[in-house]
């Protein structure tokens, strides 16, 4: 659970009137883009692709700081509705197309056409700009099964999705589908984004998502846990806390 409220005001002061209303790197959701979210929303209830898609815009947003020469009008759409198509493949069978070892390639296929046959019914309801609907179609039709980027545009397409993957919610998601420990799912976050990213924002990112990952797990920072919050509270993954750390 992200934490939201302050457990204390442990310095007894007022700082709120020093905090600015838009600092840089605070980022919202414009109403284009929330328009877009309303109606790809119900398409994404599938294996917690709705959060996904939320936090992969933001990582996509960031990463279109670093390159001004993208196209964010197809960048952002992109993003937001590249995962809808898993709504057409049998729920059942979702998992199993992403599982580690193996996987069903037809069905990462099967959601990529998918999806790609829904944004355009999206973005024709939208009234989106039909200029840039073609762009966006492409890097959706492909964004997992393409080994390379067609544009820079489907490159932070591909970084911002990928990405994902090594943040805290990325992390919780994974553990929950394969029934992995915090350590195991990082270390296959791990192998499946480094060495996969397009960018060099996007590969400073995912190394340094990583590497809080992994205090999370040292012994060191779990004593600390231990400590302040009782042994049940602070546990983060069964048994011994050094257990999954990257070797």
């Amino acid at each position: 659970m992200t934490k939201l409220q302050p457990a204390a005001n442990m310095s007894g002061l007022d700082v709120s009137a020093g905090i600015e209303a838009q600092p840089d790197g605070v980022i919202a959701l414009d109403p284009e883009l929330s328009a877009l979210w309303e109606l790809a929303a119900p398409f994404l209830t599938v294996r917690d692709n709705d959060a996904h898609t939320l936090y992969a815009v933001g990582l996509a947003r960031a990463l279109l700081d670093g390159h001004p020469e993208a196209d964010a009008a197809v960048v952002l759409p992109a993003i937001m509705l590249h995962d809808i198509g898993w709504s057409q493949v049998p729920p059942a069978e979702v998992l199993q197309a992403i599982a580690p070892g193996g996987g069903r390639p037809d069905l990462v296929l099967l959601h990529e056409k998918e999806g790609a046959r829904l944004a355009a019914g999206i973005l024709a309801a939208a009234g989106y700009d039909a200029g840039k609907v073609p762009a966006i179609l492409d890097i959706i039709d492909g964004h997992d099964s393409r080994r390379e980027a067609l544009s820079i545009e489907d490159a932070i397409v591909k970084d911002a999705d990928k990405t994902w993957r090594l943040s805290p919610h990325g992390i919780d998601t994974v553990m929950d589908w394969f029934g992995l420990d915090r350590g195991q799912a990082m270390r296959l976050c791990s192998q499946r984004v480094h060495g996969h990213l397009f960018t060099a924002e996007a590969q400073g990112m995912a190394r340094a998502l990583s590497a809080l990952e992994s205090v999370t797990l040292w012994p060191q920072r779990q004593a600390l846990l231990t400590a302040q919050r009782g042994p049940e509270e602070a546990k983060i993954i069964e048994g011994n806390p050094g257990e999954g750390l990257p070797g």
